[in-house]
């Protein structure tokens, strides 16, 4: 059997491709990591060395996943490279440490460690922590940095007080950091992205190397990140990105939809394939999901469908408050549970963790058993404090 028999069509089509830029557009649970292991192992079973292969992704756990199944199926002692744009930028820069006047064994500052180094900066400048809070100017240096946008560009474009007020205590963060030989998060990529592109043979070693370019979840990439891409792959323009329009959630820290929507204009004679079966969800679910998306204004057209049956019809409760919804829950998983389906093959989604206390205290009051991912409201310390405080009384 031929490895990219296991694919449907469109997957096949996707992961037959070799050459020049290639968009997949992927839907929810369409098998979009499954494809793009496919590519990356016929590529190597075209000729192409593993070594040229790069493949980006955005989580530690993505990347894993990726590069478990690329190896699982690679019988090569060389290995592609998958990882993501925040180790890929480590990698550069502690091969690149002497131009850039860094150690190689430079620290990376951790939230702490920054914000610490933050607050000392804004001391350094005879202000009051209190009064000009860290966390604030940490996101306004974090955002020029996801603008490629560089320390001394952004004092030529601040003109608000408090826009001059954070180039003062950037250049004194910045300083910080120097002393500690330290980078912040961000600039692992805003610092290696600007090596690439002011030095021309370090551009072309890496782009010699990386023949083949891979970006996952490309409708959350910002500025740094699509320069860096566009970087690194150059002239010969064998790039292949995944994404899709409708699942773009990071805008609010800098991700830019209109890198998926202009990938075409970026690279002419790009290769568009869609991918639309969902493995995942029944008919009815993904009739509703496609009619919410349809009233998406920038995205592009894509309809899932799915092999699985129609399933069962979507309910909606509209509850009064929140104690109502968490009493119908509990009242509809015992309902479940009286049919014969299992505790531990239920689940509640919430959308954020301050609901998941009346929810805990629906489900403790029918002697539910649950489990939280995270930490259950009732087992938080400062929780447990005030109730055995109260118990005392």
């Amino acid at each position: 059997m031929k490895l990219v028999d296991s694919l449907n069509k469109a997957q096949q089509e996707a992961a037959s491709h070799k050459d020049g830029p290639l968009l997949i557009i992927a839907g929810a649970g369409a098998g979009k990591t499954k494809t793009l292991t496919h590519r990356i192992i016929n590529l190597i079973n075209s000729g192409i060395k593993p070594e040229n292969i790069l493949a980006i992704t955005f989580t530690n756990k993505a990347a894993s996943e990726m590069r478990e199944r690329v190896e699982a199926m690679l019988t090569d002692a060389n290995k592609p490279l998958v990882c993501t744009f925040h180790s890929l930028g480590v990698k550069i820069l502690r091969e690149n440490a002497e131009t850039l006047g860094l150690s190689k064994n430079f620290t990376i500052a951790d939230t702490s460690d920054s914000s610490s180094l933050l607050k000392e900066a804004i001391k350094d400048l005879g202000l009051d922590p209190k009064q000009y809070e860290p966390r604030r100017f940490k996101n306004i240096i974090s955002r020029q940095k996801g603008d490629f946008i560089t320390c001394d560009e952004f004092e030529k474009t601040a003109s608000e007080y408090i826009e001059k007020l954070a180039y003062k205590i950037w250049r004194k963060y910045e300083e910080n950091l120097k002393k500690e030989k330290s980078l912040d998060f961000d600039d692992l990529l805003l610092k290696s992205t600007l090596l690439i592109k002011q030095n021309p043979k370090i551009r072309k070693r890496y782009q010699d190397l990386f023949s083949h370019v891979h970006i996952d979840e490309y409708q959350d990439t910002n500025q740094v990140q699509y320069e860096m891409t566009r970087l690194l792959v150059g002239e010969k323009k064998n790039i292949c990105v995944v994404g899709d329009s409708d699942q773009n959630i990071y805008s609010w820290r800098g991700a830019n939809l209109k890198n998926i929507l202009n990938f075409e204009k970026d690279y002419p004679g790009a290769k568009t394939v869609l991918l639309e079966e969902n493995y995942r969800s029944t008919g009815t679910i993904l009739e509703a999901a496609n009619e919410i998306i349809r009233k998406n204004i920038e995205r592009k057209e894509k309809n899932l469908f799915t092999k699985q049956g129609k399933g069962e019809k979507i309910s909606l409760f509209e509850a009064m408050d929140e104690n109502d919804e968490a009493e119908y829950i509990a009242s509809k998983i015992l309902e479940l549970k009286d049919t014969g389906i299992n505790f531990e093959d239920m689940a509640v989604l919430y959308r954020t963790n301050f609901q998941s206390r009346v929810l805990e205290q629906e489900l403790l009051g029918h002697s539910i058993p649950y489990q939280v991912l995270g930490t259950r409201f009732f087992d938080r310390k400062e929780v447990r404090d005030v109730l055995s405080t109260l118990r005392r009384r």
